[in-house]
């Protein structure tokens, strides 16, 4: 069994935490590229004449549940006819 000097156990550690920096600063680099294709998917279908707001809107509803989504659709009826919208 042989004892690592503090010297070495701290270039391991230094390397290891290099590593962990350098792998988070290439996910960061990828978030910006993914969010750059993202605006130019965006603009090609706002060119093409749809409603981006909206497109929006239903990509956040696809992330929800159903029945969440019924339900609050179901409240929102309910206080458009109280407020006289319907």
């Amino acid at each position: 069994m042989s004892e690592q000097s503090p010297d070495s156990s701290y270039r391991v550690t230094a390397d290891e935490l290099r590593q962990f920096i350098e792998r988070l600063e290439r996910l960061e680099q990828e978030k910006k590229d993914i969010a750059e294709h993202q605006k130019e998917v965006m603009a090609e279908a706002k060119s093409r004449g749809y409603d981006t707001k909206v497109i929006r809107k239903l990509i956040a509803l696809r992330k929800r549940d159903k029945d969440d989504i019924a339900e609050e659709e179901a409240v929102l009826e309910m206080y458009k006819e109280a407020l006289g919208m319907l």
